[in-house]
């Protein structure tokens, strides 16, 4: 194409990465990119996620700068992003996902069990934080806030024993050594679009439509798709204690979700299965299981402990 195409994204270290990978990818194919940072409440923002809404933080800005026509298009981590469907947007591509496993890091030990009573874990996710407490109510999971680097600095100078971060960012960043083990699924179920970029544009832009299709990865936006309808479904938000897996396994997708008190206590879990092309019809079969089971009790009693 011969225009430049604006590529916006925050600033965060994890976030220019994102975008510098999808500005490479482009450039492969012969498309001038130029780089527009935006500043978003959640890089300006101390307090808890939980505290501050949540929704959006990371993303409305760049929205914003969307519909604006301000920027052409914006790369997101998936998990940040809301399910409300935004009009004049769209998601343009979603390239091939990262690892969507949570993982332990720690200075002291290799493994969750290993953690001794009482040790302080840090996290900033409702969900990870309730996953942990299911298999050990014994931990002090306590939240923390800012960028990879920080929580490592943090943790570094004997703030917490240990913290929950995603694989994929800290192997984007180069800092897999600093993995002490990855949580297995069945002890904790990532966040809807976790390890999964999105680039977003305006839905009547046929041209970066175009240039966005070789990035697209049809498999993982199938199982995306799964995950985000199952949320929107439920009417959850992204800090909601929700955990999904969408995954193609031969000729079929498959959904694996769980709804959990926030005291690990109460876990409700569901899955199915389609072809790739029944991917939102997957994600409301799976959270109408939930919802059978009574996970709108779960979802509304953490809603009226924080902001919408």
């Amino acid at each position: 194409m011969a225009q430049i195409l604006r590529l916006g994204t925050r600033a965060s270290p994890l976030a220019r990465w994102q975008a510098d990978w999808v500005a490479a990818r482009l450039r492969e194919l012969g498309v001038q990119v130029e780089m527009v940072l935006i500043t978003t409440q959640g890089d300006v923002k101390t307090a808890p996620l939980g505290q501050i809404g949540g929704m959006g933080l990371f993303t409305k800005e760049l929205q914003r700068a969307l519909l604006d026509g301000q920027i052409d298009l914006a790369v997101h981590s998936l998990k940040d992003l809301p399910t409300d469907v935004v009009p004049g947007l769209t998601l343009g591509a979603v390239p091939v996902r990262e690892s969507i496993a949570d993982v332990l890091v720690s200075r002291t030990v290799r493994s969750v069990e290993e953690l001794p009573p009482n040790s302080r874990v840090g996290t900033g996710s409702l969900r990870r934080r309730a996953q942990l407490l299911h298999v050990r109510p014994d931990l002090v999971l306590l939240d923390i806030r800012g960028n990879v680097d920080t929580r490592l600095r943090k943790l570094d100078e004997g703030e917490f024993d240990a913290i929950v971060l995603a694989e994929a960012g800290l192997r984007r960043l180069g800092l897999e050594q600093r993995i002490a083990a990855v949580i297995p699924v069945t002890t904790m179920l990532p966040a809807v679009g976790q390890g999964a970029l999105g680039i977003e544009c305006r839905a009547d832009d046929a041209a970066v439509l175009t240039a966005l299709q070789p990035l697209n990865d049809p498999a993982t936006f199938a199982a995306i798709t799964a995950e985000r309808t199952l949320l929107q479904t439920l009417l959850a938000g992204c800090l909601a204690p929700v955990g999904a897996w969408g995954r193609i396994e031969g000729e079929l997708l498959r959904l694996e979700a769980v709804v959990i008190s926030a005291d690990g206590k109460r876990r409700i879990v569901a899955q199915g299965e389609s072809t790739a092309e029944n991917a939102m019809e997957l994600g409301k079969a799976v959270a109408a299981q939930l919802e059978q089971q009574g996970a709108m009790e779960i979802i509304a009693a953490e809603r009226q402990t924080r902001p919408a």
